[in-house]
Order: structure tokens, then C-alpha cells, then sequence
């Protein structure tokens, strides 16, 4: 048996050497220029192009059966432009056809390939005959054009160029392997390049290579994975009149921001757009892309709906109806400060408005919670619209300040500037909520209703400040003011004018009814009517705010309510003066002067003749001293007798003043 295997192990190593002898035989005998002529025949009929060879030719049969073509190029006929240029093409060949005497192609290889793939405004490509030839060459019944069933691109590049649509983009660096198994039908892709910047890897799978080609409908598969996204497409394909995808979508980016900025498109402001994965069902027609079943999350927002992207008129366009449970803005706000870091002035700091130029907008959004910086909205449904750089928002309903809010909002890019028009009203809120929020004071409290309607146009916070025009109406009720307690201070000074307001600015002032009333021109609101009625005081106010300095210049009327009909109650004027936030309040001293027993003769003389004695009256009064008898007699002096006459005894040492003539309270 040993000895069997030895023989039969002899005889073949004997074949096997007699059939290398034969193959380094057939290597010199077999005609290397025919070979070279019967792959370039091979070539050009599988590709339908001219080939023009401007190199050297490299011709290996054994032990490596393969044809080298150097500085290759491929042209329709006729054009004096290359469709592909390679430093190198290289076809591999099969080994036994050899033997029996043809030469058939396996394989190709390009080294650094120039692809130039030109869209014509018809829609058709430089590429689209030679698809159809190949097409119709591999149906079944056609005569094949192509023996080989792979190539694979070494260092490539791909120049794309829309002339319909004014596009040129450029693919770098690719290493790619093209298959279709001549067993099968299905086509595949797998490799890597580089586009602006960033290395991708990508696969694409193709049901029926032959179908795809030809237009017609079957599988594809693809994956695009790289820093700025993941991308997978599964589904079908068809390009009859034009391209048709229809599958499952996802895609997967850690930045939006940085997808768009990446793919080339405009920027979106400075805040939000982060994390970004989206899921759905995808339908494209051409350059319109509908989405339904949309799962989307971003920045930690998610919402579910259907959105549309059209660009068949040369602007992107951008449409949906998305509703979530909860959402954040907070992200795309934090950018927009309208105070700067000292919280007094208004920032000066220019809005970014280039992101209202980069694409046009329709979309509807609802949710059930809604959170903007410190505010918490509930149940919320708004729409905006975007377009020609003009930014319309509508609140058809909002819940907010423990109220509802309607209204809109419009922002127009005007070089750089940005034009406000803004009208809202709030039914029902909170005023401390609100007041603190809008204006960052906590000096209100209560329900009302608060309608505003304003226009303003700048490049910043301040200068909107400077040019907002508009009026502004607030009706509050049984509410409170904080700060101050303007029934304790009245009847404070009412008793005791002269007492000082001593520590005024605490407590509140409870009112039944709150109206408000201001008209706005360019920063400068005026207030038409301000009507303060608690239970025990009413306060009217008039007088002007800044809006750029954040400041009051107001005065108004305090008064008791009369207990009676016949009762007048007591009224103090004053002046409200200094920053919103920390407003200085001075009540009028000639009120409190005149209601003094004390200093009001010294207030009325001081307006006639007989000043000098008011005054020494007024003093004598505080220091005890009662007056000389000739004063008392004739009322005073003339012509200097005073000067002239001693006092008496009487006067310069008065006796002690009895309880009955004790001195009055300056109070």
C-alpha cells in the first residue's frame, strides 16, 4: 500500500512538473502583442469608449498572467475630452484560457484614476451610453461585453459636475472594489474615500446589477460611515424619467451643526443643534425627498411626524409636522443674550441673521410640554415660516404663566439688521411669573391679562431698544405690588408729615385692580394711564421709561380712600426715578411741609412779605422763646428800630414757658 502511494505520489509530481515545463514553454511561444491587442479589443468593446494608450505596454504570462497598460485614457468618439485617465491599468488574466489559446480578462485594476462624471441640465450623464450599452449587452439573449466580473480603484479621484444645478463637488483618495459575480445578478461596492476633509467608509449592494443599470425597479442596500455621520438606506431603487428611492432611512451624527456646516451649508445660529439621529420611512422623486413615520431626536428632543425637502427650484425647502412630548429650546436661545454680563444695559452685541438666508422653511410643532430658558410652557402649537430670508412665528395656543398666550412673531433680515414686528396676548397669567421673566423684576403678583404690539429694527439688543415703537396694555387683579406698602406710609405722613418716610421700601401694596396703558416711540414708553385701587389707596401714574437705559422718570398720586363722602382722603404726590430694577421713590416735601402745624406759616411767608418774622416764629416755636411785647404790639419792626432799640429785660431772659405753651412737635 505504501509502496502504491509512493508511485502514484511520483507520477504526480512528474504531471505536475511536465505541466509547468509546458506553461514556461507556452510563455515564450505565445505572441505577447496579440495578447496586448486582445485585451485592448476586450477593453474598448466592454467599455464602448476609444482607449488611447500613452505609455509603455507590460505583457506577463507565467508565472503571473497579466497585461500592464501605462498613462491610459478613455474618450467618447469624437470628444477631445477624457471621461478616465489612470497612471496605470492593469487586467489580469485567466490562466487556462491561456492554454487553449484566448485571452480573457478577470479582472482590472486602476492606479490613480481621474473620473469625470459631467450631469447634463437634461438630466442625463456623460456616462449614460456607455450604462446602456452595457446594459443591453448583459440582458439575457445579448452578447456579453464584459468577461471580467471586477475592478478595483487604487488612489482614485471622482470630479462631479451639475450643470443644472451649478454644483461641482470632488471625491479623493478612493480605494474601491466593484463586483458582480458572473454566477449572479448582484452588484457590489466596498471602500473608502475622502470628501471635504473626512475619510468615509462606505458599501453598496445591488439586487440586480443588470435592472439598476437599465432603470428598471430592484433591492439596494447602502452605508456611509464616517466622523460626521452614519448613514444606511434599505429598500429599492429605479431611475425610468428620474431617480426613485423608496426604503428605510437612518442616520446618526453627533453634531447637526457640524453635518451642515461639513456638507456645505450656511450656518444656523450659535446655540443647539447638536446630537442628531433620525429614523423613517423614505420616498425620493428626483431632488424631493418625503419622509413619514419620522422618528427624530435632537439634542435630546424627540418628535415623530412627516417632513418633506424639495430643491427643485434651486432653493431648499424644508416642511413638516412633527409633535413631541417634551421640548428644550433652550439650546437655540442661550446664543441670543439681550442683556449683557452686567444684567443693567442692554447687550450690544450683533445678531448672526445668515442662517435666515440658508433655506426656506414651513413647519407646524406641537407639544405637550415646552421649556424656553426659566419659562415652562404647556400644551403648545406653533408654526414658522421661513422664506426669502423673512421669519414668520404663530402660537395658534400656548400654555404659559399658569395662563394662554396667542400671537406672532415676525423677523425680516435687512442688511444687517433685523426688523421686529411682534403681537401677542396673554389671557389669564401670572404676573409674577410673567413680570419676572420679561422684564427680571419680582415686584408683581396676581392674574391679568397683558397685550402687546411692538416693531423695532436693529443690529443689536440695544439699538432695538432705541427703535422699539409700539403700545403695550396690562390689566392685573387682586394682585399685590412688592416693595413698598403705600397705605402705612400715607397714613404714616398723613399723621406725622414731617416724620420721614422712614423704612418704606419693604412690605406691599395689595390692589383690586391694576390698569395700564403705555405707548411706545422709538425706546421711550409714555404712560397713557396707570390706575392702582386696592382696598385702602388708589395710585395714578404719568410720566416716561427708557426702554435703551432701562430707566423712570414717573410721578404720580398716592391717596387714602375716603371713609366718607364728605371725607377727603389724604393725597401725596411723588417721583419715581432710577434703574427698573432699583427704582428711588420721593414723595413731594411741599405737601408734607404744608401739612405740618409746624412749618406751613413758614412756607406761605416765604411767599409774601413778612418772612423774616415767619421765620423767627417758626424758630421761637422749636426753641421755646416767646416774642418781645412791642413785636407782639405792633406786629414787628420798621426802618431798622430794631437796630436801634435794646431788647428789653423781659425778652432777653423770658421765663420758663408754662406746660400749656410747651413747644409743638416738629411733627
Amino acid at each position: 500500500m505504501a509502496h502504491g502511494m509512493k508511485r502514484l505520489g511520483t507520477l504526480a509530481a512528474a504531471v505536475l512538473g511536465l505541466l509547468l515545463v509546458g506553461l514556461m514553454a507556452a510563455s515564450w511561444l505565445i505572441d505577447r502583442e496579440a495578447v496586448r491587442r486582445a485585451v485592448e479589443t476586450q477593453i474598448r468593446t466592454a467599455s464602448g469608449l476609444d482607449l488611447v494608450i500613452g505609455g509603455k505596454t507590460e505583457v506577463s504570462v507565467f508565472p503571473a498572467s497579466y497585461v500592464t497598460l501605462y498613462q491610459v485614457g478613455f474618450k467618447r468618439s469624437g470628444d477631445s475630452a477624457d471621461m478616465l485617465t489612470a497612471e496605470a491599468l492593469t487586467a489580469n488574466l485567466g490562466l487556462l484560457p491561456i492554454l487553449a489559446g484566448h485571452f480573457e480578462i478577470t479582472d482590472l485594476s486602476l492606479l490613480n484614476p481621474q473620473i469625470n462624471i459631467v450631469r447634463t441640465a437634461e438630466g442625463g450623464s456623460n456616462w449614460t451610453p456607455i450604462l446602456d450599452a452595457i446594459a443591453r449587452s448583459m440582458k439575457p439573449g445579448g452578447k456579453p461585453a464584459i468577461s471580467f466580473s471586477e475592478i478595483r480603484i487604487m488612489q482614485g479621484a471622482i470630479d462631479y459636475r451639475d450643470d443644472a444645478r451649478q454644483i461641482s463637488e470632488k471625491l479623493s483618495n478612493i480605494d474601491l472594489s466593484l463586483a458582480w459575480p458572473s454566477i449572479a445578478r448582484s452588484f457590489a461596492a466596498t471602500g473608502h474615500f475622502d470628501w471635504h476633509g473626512e475619510r468615509l467608509e462606505s458599501s453598496l449592494s445591488v439586487t440586480d446589477f443588470v435592472a439598476a443599470i437599465s432603470g428598471e425597479r430592484t433591492g439596494l442596500k447602502a452605508r456611509l460611515t464616517g466622523a460626521p455621520l452614519k448613514l444606511a438606506f434599505d429598500g429599492v431603487i429605479a431611475n425610468r424619467s428620474s431617480l426613485l428611492l423608496e426604503g428605510t432611512l437612518t442616520a446618526d451624527s453627533p453634531s447637526l451643526r457640524n453635518l451642515l456646516r461639513w456638507t456645505g451649508h450656511g450656518p444656523i445660529g450659535d446655540g443647539g443643534f447638536g446630537r442628531f439621529n433620525l429614523k423613517a420611512r423614505a420616498n425620493v422623486v428626483g431632488e424631493s425627498i418625503a419622509l413619514t413615520n419620522v422618528n427624530v431626536d435632537l439634542d435630546g428632543n424627540a418628535a415623530e411626524g412627516v417632513l418633506t425637502y424639495n430643491s427643485t427650484t434651486g432653493r431648499p425647502t424644508l416642511q413638516g409636522t412633527l409633535a413631541a412630548d417634551t421640548l428644550d429650546l433652550t439650546p437655540y436661545i442661550g446664543a441670543v443674550r439681550l442683556l449683557a454680563n452686567g444684567a443693567r444695559d442692554w447687550s450690544r452685541q450683533a445678531f448672526d441673521l445668515r442662517s435666515l438666508s440658508a433655506t426656506d422653511l414651513d413647519m407646524r410643532l406641537s407639544a405637550a410640554k415646552v421649556t424656553i430658558g426659566s419659562s415652562k410652557l404647556g400644551r403648545t402649537a406653533v408654526g414658522a415660516n421661513l422664506r426669502n430670508g423673512a421669519l414668520a412665528l404663530s402660537i395658534g395656543e400656548a400654555q404659559i404663566y399658569r395662563g394662554i398666550v396667542k400671537g406672532s412673531l415676525g423677523v425680516t433680515r435687512t442688511d444687517d439688521n433685523a426688523d421686529i414686528k411682534a403681537q401677542f396676548r396673554f389671557t389669564d397669567i401670572d404676573l409674577e411669573a410673567a413680570v419676572s421673566e420679561m422684564f427680571g423684576a419680582r415686584k408683581l403678583s396676581g392674574r391679568g391679562d397683558l397685550g402687546v404690539s411692538l416693531e423695532a429694527i436693529g443690529a443689536n439688543p440695544f439699538s432695538l431698544a432705541q427703535s422699539l415703537t409700539g403700545t403695550a396694555t396690562l390689566t392685573g387683579r387682586d394682585g399685590a405690588i412688592s416693595g413698598f406698602n403705600v397705605e402705612q406710609l400715607l397714613r404714616r405722613l398723613e399723621r406725622r408729615p414731617l416724620s420721614g418716610a422712614g423704612n418704606y421700601r419693604s412690605g406691599t401694596t395689595p390692589f383690586n385692580t391694576l390698569k395700564v396703558a403705555l405707548s411706545i416711540d422709538r425706546g421711550v414708553a409714555t404712560a397713557d394711564e396707570v390706575q392702582i385701587e386696592g382696598p385702602g389707596t388708589r395710585v395714578a401714574i404719568t410720566g416716561t421709561a427708557s426702554i435703551p437705559s432701562r430707566e423712570y422718570d414717573l410721578k404720580g398720586v398716592a391717596s387714602l380712600v375716603q371713609v366718607s363722602d364728605t371725607a377727603q382722603g389724604f393725597q401725596l404726590p411723588f417721583v419715581v426715578q432710577g434703574p427698573w430694577d432699583d427704582p428711588l421713590i420721593f414723595p413731594d416735601s411741599d405737601i408734607l411741609i404744608r401739612r405740618s402745624p409746624a412749618t406751613a406759616p413758614l412756607l406761605d411767608s416765604l411767599k409774601g412779605h413778612s418772612a423774616r418774622d415767619a421765620v423767627k416764629a417758626v424758630i421761637d416755636r422749636f426753641t421755646g422763646n416767646k416774642k418781645p411785647p412791642s413785636e407782639g404790639a405792633h406786629g414787628g419792626t420798621t426802618n431798622g428800630s430794631a437796630a436801634q432799640t435794646p431788647p428789653s429785660p423781659s425778652a432777653a431772659n423770658p421765663p420758663a414757658a408754662s406746660p400749656s405753651q410747651a413747644p409743638a412737635n416738629a411733627n
